[in-house]
Order: C-alpha cells, then sequence, then structure tokens
C-alpha cells in the first residue's frame, strides 16, 4: 500500500503562544496579562534579529567592502614588506573561525589593519552570524542622528545592539575623534560592557594603545584579554608616513634590468657597479650612499631596492620624496596635527636607515635648506645610515650639505651615467626606470 501523504501539523504552523498574531501581551508581577502594552512573542525573535542585523548592516556600510575578504589577503601581506602581518593573518583567521577575546591591529595608514578587520567581518557574515562593522567616527554620527525621530533605528536600540553584538569590528578608533564629553563617555560605556561581559570585538588604529586616555589603555593593554598585533614599525610620531610608498614596493634587486642593450660597454659597467653598491649597502647598511644621475636612469629603483631588502628583513626604514618630507613638516605645525612638529623631526632624523629621494626638487626656501641641513648634519654627525639620490651635482647643491655628501670617510658619492631607461624615447616596461 502506498504511504499516505503526512498532513502538517497545525503546531508547527502557529505559535502556541501567540496563535500566529506574533505579539503577546507581557505578565505583570501578579502573573496577569498587562492588556495596556504588547511586545513581540518569541516567535519572531530569530526574524527581528534578522531585521536588527540588516540595519546594522546599512549602518556599517560593510557592503562597500564586500570584496575585502581573506581570499583578497596574501598571508604575508602585500609583497611580504609589512613587519608583523604574517603573524597578524594568522590570527585574524583564527578569530573569524572562533571569536574569542578582542584583537588590536595598530599600524599606519596602508598596513593592512582595515583590511584584516573587513575580512574577519566579511568571514562571519558569510557564515551567517552577527557582526558589526563601523569606523569610529561613523558609528558616533549613527548614535547622534539616532536622536532624530525619523530614525530607522531608536538611539536606544543602535546603542544596544552596538553593545551587544556577537561580534564588533571598530576600524579607525581614535579616541581624538570623540571630540566631546558625550562622544568619550559613549565609547567608553561601549568597551567597559563588552570587556566586561567578554565579548569578542576587534579592534583597528593607528594610535599605539599605550597613548590612549587611560579609560581606553587600561582595557586594550589588558594580556588575557586582548591581543595586539602591531603592523609595520611605529615610526613618524603617528603621521601616517608608510614606510614606502606604494609604487615602489615592486621595486626590488630581482626587478631591476642589467641587460640593457641599447647602453655601452662603460655604461652597462657603470650601471652594473652602482647596482653592486646598493646590493652591499642593503645587506649591511653603514655611511651613506649618494646615487646621482639623470631623471629615469635607475637609482630610485635601486634606493627602492635597498628599501624593500631591508623591509622584507623587518628591519626599520623610512623612504621619504624630500619635498614630501617637507610638507610632512610643514603639517606638523597645523593646530590638527596629532604629533608635535619636534616629535616628528626627531624621529626621521633618528631613522636607523633614512632614504632621501629626489634630493634637490624640493623648495629653495630659506626654511627648506634650513630644515634639510639640520637632519642632515644631524645623521653625519651621529653617523646614522642613509640614501640619497640626486639628479644635481654636488656643485648645484648647497655647500655645507655637498661637503658633508662628499666625505669619503662617511660615505660614497655614485654617479649613474645611464641615460634615462627608454628605448627611442619610449619608456620601456621593465625596472629601472627612476
Amino acid at each position: 500500500m502506498a504511504p499516505q501523504a503526512e498532513l502538517p501539523r497545525e503546531a508547527d504552523a502557529v505559535c502556541p503562544v501567540c496563535h500566529g498574531g506574533g505579539f503577546v501581551h507581557p505578565l505583570l508581577p501578579s502573573g496577569s496579562p498587562d492588556y495596556s502594552r504588547v511586545v513581540a512573542c518569541r516567535c519572531r525573535e530569530p526574524e527581528l534579529a534578522k531585521e536588527r542585523q540588516h540595519v546594522l548592516e546599512k549602518y556599517s556600510n560593510l557592503g562597500h567592502l564586500a570584496h575585502y575578504t581573506f581570499s583578497t589577503l596574501r598571508p604575508d601581506g602585500r609583497a611580504g614588506y609589512v613587519a608583523g602581518y604574517a603573524a597578524a593573518f594568522s590570527a585574524a583567521r583564527g578569530f573569524a573561525e572562533q571569536p574569542s577575546g578582542w584583537l588590536v591591529f595598530v599600524g599606519p595608514a596602508g598596513s593592512g589593519k582595515t583590511h584584516l578587520s573587513c575580512a574577519i567581518a566579511n568571514e562571519r557574515l558569510s557564515a551567517g552570524q552577527q557582526v558589526f562593522y563601523v569606523c569610529t567616527a561613523d558609528l558616533l554620527d549613527h548614535l547622534r542622528s539616532a536622536f532624530n525621530p525619523s530614525s530607522e533605528m531608536s538611539y536606544d536600540d543602535l546603542f544596544e545592539q552596538v553593545k551587544n553584538s556577537a561580534v564588533l569590528v571598530l576600524d579607525d578608533f581614535r579616541v581624538e575623534e570623540a571630540t566631546s564629553p558625550w562622544a568619550k563617555q559613549k565609547l567608553e560605556q561601549i568597551l567597559n560592557h563588552r570587556y566586561s561581559v567578554r565579548l569578542p570585538t576587534v579592534i583597528a588604529t593607528d594610535v599605539s594603545p599605550a597613548e590612549m586616555d587611560v579609560r581606553f589603555s587600561e582595557r586594550l593593554l589588558d594580556g588575557e584579554m586582548c591581543r595586539i598585533f602591531q603592523l609595520g614599525r611605529p615610526h613618524a610620531g603617528g603621521l601616517d608616513v608608510p614606510p614606502l610608498p606604494d609604487g615602489l614596493r615592486r621595486e626590488t634587486f630581482e626587478s631591476f634590468d642589467l641587460n640593457r642593450v641599447e647602453l655601452s660597454h662603460e655604461q652597462q659597467q657603470n650601471l652594473k657597479m652602482a647596482f653592486d653598491l646598493a646590493h652591499g649597502f642593503a645587506e649591511a647598511p653603514e655611511g651613506w650612499v649618494v646615487f646621482q644621475g639623470t631623471n629615469g636612469c635607475g637609482k630610485t629603483h635601486l634606493a627602492s631596492a635597498i628599501a624593500n631588502f631591508r623591509i622584507a628583513a623587518g628591519e626599520p626604514v623610512l623612504f621619504l620624496v624630500v619635498a614630501d618630507l617637507l610638507d610632512y613638516l610643514r603639517s606638523a605645525f597645523g593646530p590638527d596635527s596629532r604629533v608635535s612638529y619636534s616629535r616628528f623631526f626627531d624621529e626621521v632624523k633618528q631613522c636607523p636607515l633614512l632614504i632621501l629621494d629626489d634630493f634637490g626638487e624640493q623648495s629653495a626656501s630659506p626654511w627648506a635648506k634650513s630644515k634639510l641641513f639640520q637632519l642632515i648634519n644631524h645623521r653625519y654627525n651621529a653617523r646614522l645610515p642613509m640614501v640619497v639620490t640626486t639628479s644635481l651635482s654636488l656643485e648645484e647643491i648647497e655647500r655645507r650639505i655637498s661637503a658633508r655628501f662628499a666625505d669619503p670617510q662617511i660615505g660614497t658619492v655614485f654617479n649613474i651615467i645611464a641615460p634615462h631607461y627608454s628605448v627611442d624615447g619610449c619608456e620601456r616596461s621593465a625596472g629601472g626606470r627612476s
């Protein structure tokens, strides 16, 4: 006999509490229904949770960052140049699979902390788990706007959802974004609550927790609750100065082209000597190397190769185009600067390896000349390693600076005689152009 079709059970289709209404009257302390109020029935909790998550995702703007996933990340960072990245990547993967405690990513712009944070959030969302990703400044704006009666979510609801989100990801966390006592209080309440009930939290910031207000640092520096990962090395006093500009991260010794058939034998020999000089310096930085030559001869590529070699070895490097250095110094005078001028300048002067590119392309103002001399004179007296590239001859550089460049006791001036890296006036696609 053919089996009979199973009839739907009424109990599975209709909630026995609200009988399909979706709402119930809450109970008074006496146990009697409070007919003056209605609340959502517990059968609607999954639906309401999805609605709340949808609103949170809308607030988070994570949809614009959906491409920030672990599949688009390299386990060792961008070509392996970011110190500490491999450990942070491993921790992020583990956290995304099983969130526990707090993760704190500290690093300058471009170090990968936002990509890691978004990858965690996207991984949790793809698994159908609740997560809230938001930039700190946006969060404070959302909380302020939630006081508006027309807001899609009330202030109380939004604040409670952020405080109690299964996983909270706070990007660009800066206490200074909280410009009012109210804003600081809100951030403190959120973090204190999540700390007390030990809710998984990810924080990305460019400020060392040790430098934050004690109300925040005491939470972030708790080794039992938080794991802090430094991406890249702290430098430039908090200014967003990457150790190497993005466009130069592929300029390595391996990508430098020594087989330029258009060069004469003398020029090929000269270029090979420049390459060997740069490679030897990269292996053991000591003294100074000054590369001279026309624009496009390869001097910036060699300077970048030195920086990339040292960064790959986990050593600190600061690569600055001189015009950019002067801009950073000027901006440090500004009232909105997060770091004092003297602190920034001191860190540049003391950096273990400094690379100054395009020396002579900067403004020739008395102030600029004075700052450059102070920097170079300090490193000269302290015998700190430095690489300089310039298209000027020593005679065209200010005498008190060129005299230090030319001192054989501290360094080597090498003139690259190869012409601009081009064939028939068209720049080639390989390395060795700058």
